[in-house]
């Protein structure tokens, strides 16, 4: 499907690996020939100009490939230098079958010793989707001597260090200038830390059978910006604000109706064919002011809010709500009116410190307020983003929008998705609560819980990435509203 691609877990890239040697004859060299020979055109394309490559090999297949990478060099006649520590000999039969050839071919291998071989180009084949856990010492020695040259760096299959299941780095990873992926895409790579140490990433298939697929499970799906017209369809000449739905953006405690304003602003910009705002009395006027197609109410008590939520079709609650008694009488009737919900900010706060299953709804929570509902750091929330979004869905039965770079959306059966958008511009203050609006305007607009989540996602980071073309540093949430519009309509 069109701005879908599968993302794949270790274990399952292993399946692949084995199901591709098995269709090729079932040795399992000519699947590491490929892999050499493909990432060797990778250097041809994008450094033809570097005559000095150094080749950095682990024990593994990884540093298999790497030495079929390095006699294809040596072969083309540039200066080629495979190095490893002392402890890296090949270690199985298919590696060690790369390096003799290599070797026999006149290639030059030698150990670590603190400092690499001058270069024009260094290639990471130390472990590849190998390695989950901090390196030792050797390995780690090198990694740092990798990026501590002012040079590029190009990575077979996974920057070694990366985690490529979960995306975290356990200690010191290899910052990649390019990675090259081999027959399918990691999953871990496409969130979190990893997302700082990969670089540009590619894939090569290795022209694997088609087969090669069949019967492995994919760990999760990633979307682009070409998946949006999948969910965001024309509506039909004859429609009416109605089948557009009524969002009811709730919150704005004393001091903070901005937030709750901005939440308002993106669902109608989403296309909310009515919107509601229930917040405190003081914040009104401003509201209206700043959007006067909101219908704005101040609201002191549940009871006030009894009339906007039986009008109401879907529910945006927790921008600038707060957490006092004002904030948890509205959050309880909400709870209670069996509207579908989205929940942000204080609102999360607020569940974490009262657990419930809420089913028809879609949580928002950044790391941080993902840790509060787990009960752990948001260090650990970080170091495995697919578990954390996957248990909050799990706890409280409904979906998960994790947000943050590579935003993970978990739905309760465990079935995950992954943007690919979004930048570093918007890591400030009101970019959650612009994301509430568009996801509550969607469900509104008739998808379902799971999907508005994925393409109320996906719409404000393209949104994000669209506004920050004159700059990331100093982008502001307000930014994103015309183009909310615009890409609202592919």
């Amino acid at each position: 499907m069109p701005g879908t691609v599968p993302l794949y877990s270790t274990s399952a890239a292993r399946a692949l690996d084995a199901n591709a040697t098995r269709t090729l004859g079932g040795d399992a060299y000519t699947l590491m020939q490929r892999a050499g020979q493909a990432a060797w055109q990778h250097v041809l394309m994008h450094w033809p100009e570097a005559q000095r490559v150094v080749v950095v090999c682990g024990p593994g297949s990884n540093g298999g490939d790497g030495y079929v990478l390095a006699r294809h060099a040596h072969r083309a006649g540039r200066a080629v230098e495979v190095v490893h520590v002392p402890e890296h000999v090949p270690a199985n039969p298919i590696a060690q079958r790369a390096c003799t050839d290599y070797v026999a071919a006149g290639g030059r291998v030698t150990l670590f010793d603190d400092v690499l071989p001058k270069a024009d180009l260094l290639v990471d084949a130390l472990f590849g989707i190998g390695l989950s856990r901090a390196p030792d010492a050797g390995p780690h020695a090198l990694i740092d001597a990798l990026n501590a040259q002012a040079l590029p760096v190009f990575s077979l299959d996974v920057p070694s260090g990366v985690d490529a299941d979960r995306g975290g780095v356990p200690d010191v990873a290899v910052v990649a200038t390019r990675t090259l992926q081999f027959i399918a895409r990691h999953a871990g790579l496409h969130t979190g830390d990893a997302l700082e140490y990969t670089g540009t990433l590619a894939l090569d298939d290795l022209d694997v059978p088609v087969g090669t697929f069949d019967g492995v499970q994919e760990h999760a799906t990633l979307l682009d910006h070409e998946a949006l017209a999948r969910w965001l369809l024309p509506r039909r000449r004859n429609t009416h604000k109605g089948e557009s739905g009524h969002v009811l953006c709730i919150g704005g405690e004393e001091g903070s109706g901005g937030a709750v304003a901005l939440c308002a602003e993106a669902a109608l910009r989403s296309g909310a064919g009515l919107l509601s705002v229930a917040t405190r009395p003081a914040h009104v006027a401003a509201i209206l002011a700043r959007r006067p197609e909101a219908m704005v109410r101040g609201v002191e008590s549940s009871e006030d809010l009894a009339p906007m939520l039986a009008r109401a079709g879907v529910i945006a609650i927790g921008p600038g709500l707060g957490q006092g008694e004002w904030a948890r009488a509205l959050l309880q009737q909400a709870w209670r009116s069996g509207r579908p919900l989205v929940v942000d900010a204080d609102a999360l706060n607020l569940l974490a410190a009262a657990p419930q299953a809420l089913h028809d709804a879609v949580l928002t929570p950044h790391p941080g307020e993902a840790a509060r509902l787990l009960g752990c750091t948001t260090a650990e929330v970080q170091a495995d983003r697919f578990n954390a979004a996957r248990a909050i869905a799990q706890r409280h039965a409904c979906v998960v929008v994790l947000k943050g770079a590579g935003t993970v959306i978990a739905a309760p059966d465990g079935t995950l998705r992954v943007i690919d958008a979004g930048n570093p511009g918007m890591a400030v203050g009101g970019m959650g609560d612009v994301l509430t609006g568009v996801i509550a305007a969607l469900r509104a607009q008739g998808l379902a819980a799971f999907d508005a989540a994925s393409a109320g996602a996906l719409l404000h980071a393209l949104a994000g990435d669209a506004a920050a073309w004159d700059g990331q540093r100093g982008l502001l949430p307000s930014d994103l509203m015309p183009h909310l519009r615009r890409l609202a309509n592919p």
